[in-house]
């Protein structure tokens, strides 16, 4: 088959056989995503023709005064999407250097990116058209989210790239929708930009869901192995942003998206993927087993004592022009 050199670099001769068994299904889930999909452009969200008239104009003025209106803790939550979604860079290099350039992988990873591409661009446009911040202070910090890099330590296996996309996908869809949904009642465009990115993700996420699926039914000690090691925490893209950390903080104290939601998420995907139900025949695969199917129950607990120990906090941020965010 003409896609084995292409995932020379990473994983086990095991895993690369078993890639290579896996693209005339990766063939078939593209084309049902293509059969699925209805494409969108951000200029049909946001317009900005050369050739516009008055009553665009008017709309913007328009859709200026609802922004204003806008809670800080919801611009937060903007700025987290906007910022990883403008990390994709990293994502569709990710992609390539684990599944290669050259075979059905690198066909979807093209077709994903170029979809992806439009979340940075139109919610982009959302936001400067809104003047929802100082962007000036925006972009500093997606520069130095760019130039800092991802590199999550996935120690050369392609199998946790399929299961880090899959858990992402998901609780990017969630964000967004989340974020959209508390936007309604202010500002209806938001709203509307946001479900576009979150109907996407949702449609990536059916993708990734069921090449890991497959990828179970075909090697399933080793997919759950390495499940096992992306799974109990997942590194968001936007980690090695600046202040990360208190912006995600507002974004759960906001129940905008936190470790609640990703409880969620992980018990509808140890559900869809059956994990619990597999049979391993190793005492890894038991062991990793066994490690999965604890971990809904910890991410309780985890959320429990974050809302038990959480008092009022300030926050500020630049991008906010520095005023306090409190919660």
């Amino acid at each position: 088959m003409g896609g084995i050199p292409t995932h020379a670099t990473f994983g086990s001769p095991d895993q690369i056989e078993v890639l290579v068994a896996l693209e005339p299904f990766v063939t078939q889930q593209t084309e049902a995503h293509r059969a699925r999909r209805k494409l969108w452009f951000p200029n049909e969200l946001m317009p900005a023709d050369a050739e516009s008239d008055a009553r665009l104009d008017r709309e913007l003025d328009e859709l200026r005064a609802r922004a204003r209106g806008l809670p800080d803790a919801v611009r937060v939550a903007i700025a987290l999407n906007l910022l990883t979604e403008e990390g994709l860079p990293h994502f569709h290099r990710l992609i390539a250097t684990y599944l290669g350039n050259e075979s059905p992988w690198s066909v979807w990873n093209s077709l994903w990116t170029a979809e992806e591409d439009r979340h940075g661009c139109a919610l982009r446009d959302y936001v400067r058209d809104a003047r929802l911040f100082n962007m000036g202070a925006l972009e500093r910090m997606q520069y130095r989210y760019i130039e800092s890099g991802f590199n999550p330590d996935w120690q050369g296996d392609p199998y946790r790239l399929l299961a880090y996309t899959s858990l992402q996908e998901r609780a990017t869809q969630v964000a967004h929708a989340n974020t959209g949904r508390v936007c309604a009642s202010y500002e209806p465009r938001a709203q509307r930009v946001l479900a576009h990115l979150a109907g996407d993700e949702s449609r990536h996420y059916l993708f990734y869901r069921a090449v890991f699926n497959e990828l179970l039914a075909q090697d399933c000690d080793r997919a759950l192995v390495s499940l096992s090691k992306v799974m109990p925490a997942l590194a968001m893209p936007g980690h090695t942003m600046p202040a990360y950390e208190q912006m995600s903080d507002v974004v759960r104290r906001a129940d905008i998206y936190g470790p609640r939601h990703y409880q969620h998420i992980v018990e509808e995907l140890l559900a869809f993927w059956q994990i619990g139900e597999r049979q391993p025949q190793t005492g890894d695969g038991r062991e990793a087993q066994d490690k999965l199917m604890k971990i809904p129950a910890r991410l309780g607990r985890m959320a429990d004592y974050l809302d038990a120990k959480s008092t009022p906090r300030r926050f500020s941020f630049d991008f906010l022009y520095d005023r306090a965010v409190s919660f």
